[in-house]
């Protein structure tokens, strides 16, 4: 039998229509039997994504301590089951290969980085923090008084050269501490990438 491309495609065609009509395939049941498939024996788990302060709220399904699937909740009041893109993103976040999970330092000059362990990262971090601290630090400010005409001198007690930007990545607790770790360095810009 000598089919031509035409001859094939028409064929083709007939046969899925016919089989449409015939066995009668429901294409919402067979997306509804898959997803179904692909959460059983998972863990559902409520929560709230945190990439803005909207507060989305967000469904998980963890099988075996791995995220399985996420989706939006839509029993939450905020977002009514929708998610944007960076929260529908939150699973490629967790398991992505290009995600860095160890520290790297590139040195002064150099044109790669290098693998170094969490105790010479600490360290490094720790001994730039300390120098710059000492090098930036501002005990008392003055200021002229409008009555006497003579300055004040008010104790303020910050380092200017230090600056902490936090990250969409920071829930609201880990922001609580940071806040009180840069109150304790004497950091007065203590900032949020949302409002830059």
């Amino acid at each position: 039998m000598d089919v031509t491309r035409r001859g094939f495609l028409k064929l083709t065609g007939l046969s899925v229509v016919a089989l449409a009509a015939g066995v009668g395939i429901d294409p919402a049941a067979a997306q509804a039997k898959g997803y179904t498939l692909k959460i059983d024996g998972c863990q559902k788990i409520p929560s709230i994504c945190h990439f803005c302060s909207g507060g989305c709220g967000m469904l998980l399904y963890v099988k075996e301590g791995k995220l399985i699937h996420l989706e939006g909740d839509p029993d939450h009041p905020t977002n009514e089951g929708t998610l944007c893109p960076k929260g529908a993103s939150l699973g490629a976040v967790a398991y992505s290969p290009q995600r860095v999970v160890k520290p790297r330092r590139r040195a002064p000059g150099a044109k790669d980085w290098e693998e170094i362990t969490w105790e010479d990262a600490l360290d490094r971090v720790a001994e730039k923090v300390k120098e710059v601290r000492d090098a930036t630090w501002l005990s008392s400010e003055e200021t002229p008084d409008a009555k006497s005409g003579h300055s004040i001198s008010y104790t303020v007690n910050r380092a200017e050269g230090i600056a902490f930007l936090g990250s969409a990545e920071v829930d609201n607790e880990e922001s609580y501490l940071i806040s009180k770790f840069c109150r304790v360095l004497g950091v007065p810009y203590n900032e949020h990438q949302a409002r830059i």
